[in-house]
């Protein structure tokens, strides 16, 4: 490790505080990840598990919420049985308000965790608990506590994607569509901030509020693979697509941009533009949401790649890649995969994201709103 400093006193300074990412060896590697992704199933197995997962669902009082991000087949059975489809936040959410007692989360690990968080009574599972992140892994608890002690005049603002351990060390859980509403509101009561652990999102909203900003050094293994380059060159191609981006990707990506805003955000652009084409940066699990609310519109993923390579655009996370339809079924039946969180960690963690809803609460032009009828479960977060 080692830290990169610039004069703490000036104003609207980006500094970034350089942590090692995580250790490209062990159960946590990418290589690890893409090994566990489930095989293709059969027609009629994929047909025997869903209608397995059905009915245990109604048997053990429980809900199935999917991200964006996880197999089409996962979002699918989600909306099919009453469940929700959405970002992180509003999983959360969607569980904690539903009636079920049992919350089946498909996404990554983070995600199951806020869903204890907000649903402490409740029992969490998901469908592989390897699921991570590289922005969670790039941020352990232990040295972003030794970081944030180091810096007390600052109020320490962190990213969803990371682990209840660094939430409950944080002032403030921010999501991306509200970052920038929440900073630009510290920054006018004249607060300098502690950013982790995105460093483009962190310097995106820097960048737009203008605020003095100490970043963590972190990036997500999909969008930090986006090329300004080979989008610019993408984009001429195609002169009538509107560039969807989310703010996780690199700097000369989203300055292409027509939309930068959060996967809901993306989302609700490609539902509402006229414009007949769309290039995406983000993980292409989110095409499948896109295609089926916006049939007629074009999708063009965005390249994470140049020329010489056999793939042009790859951008689709691992972990999120390892949920399956069998992992429901092994939740259900089995009981595997749950969630637990230290409830002292639980309570500090809670703090922080109910400060971020409160303040969305009081600020609704804050947030995206979730568009009603129109677009069911099209999450705020």
């Amino acid at each position: 490790m080692s830290s990169a400093h610039t004069d703490d006193q000036s104003d609207a300074q980006t500094v970034s505080y350089d942590y090692d990412l995580q250790d490209a060896s062990g159960a946590t590697c990418t290589a690890h990840a893409w090994a566990k992704v489930p095989a293709p199933l059969s027609a009629d197995a994929k047909a025997d598990i869903k209608a397995r997962i059905k009915t245990l669902l109604k048997e053990r009082n429980a809900v199935l919420v999917a991200h964006y991000y996880v197999d089409g087949d996962l979002q699918d059975l989600a909306q099919e049985t009453g469940g929700c489809v959405s970002d992180s936040l509003e999983m959360a959410r969607f569980g904690r308000d539903h009636s079920a007692q049992t919350l089946i989360v498909a996404g990554v690990k983070f995600m199951g965790e806020s869903s204890k968080i907000l649903s402490p009574a409740k029992r969490v599972l998901m469908p592989d608990l390897d699921a991570t992140c590289s922005l969670d892994l790039g941020c352990p608890a232990d040295d972003f506590i030794q970081f944030c002690d180091a810096h007390p005049d600052r109020k320490v603002v962190v990213y969803a994607n990371t682990s209840a351990a660094v939430k409950a060390r944080a002032d403030w859980m921010v999501t991306s569509s509200c970052a920038l509403s929440i900073v630009s509101h510290l920054k006018a009561q004249g607060e300098k901030i502690l950013w982790a652990p995105d460093r483009h999102l962190g310097r995106y909203i820097q960048k737009e509020t203008g605020a003095d900003m100490l970043m963590w050094n972190g990036a997500c293994i999909v969008h930090d693979e986006f090329k300004g380059l080979e989008l610019d060159l993408l984009k001429k191609d195609h002169p009538k697509a509107l560039v969807l981006v989310h703010p996780e990707s690199p700097e000369s990506v989203v300055a292409q941009a027509d939309v930068v805003g959060s996967t809901s955000q993306l989302l609700k652009a490609v539902i509402e533009s006229d414009a007949p084409e769309f290039i995406v940066a983000t993980d292409n699990g989110i095409l499948h949401r896109m295609r089926q609310m916006a049939p007629s519109k074009v999708l063009i993923e965005a390249p994470t790649a140049g020329n010489s390579a056999t793939c042009k655009s790859c951008a689709h996370c691992p972990w999120m890649a390892m949920n399956g339809l069998q992992g429901v079924l092994d939740c259900l039946e089995k009981g595997v995969g749950e969630i637990t969180v230290d409830e002292a960690i639980r309570v500090k963690a809670h703090g922080c994201i109910d400060r971020m809803l409160d303040f969305v609460s009081k600020n609704p032009a804050a947030i995206t709103k979730p568009a009603q009828g129109f677009v069911p479960n099209i999450g705020a977060a």
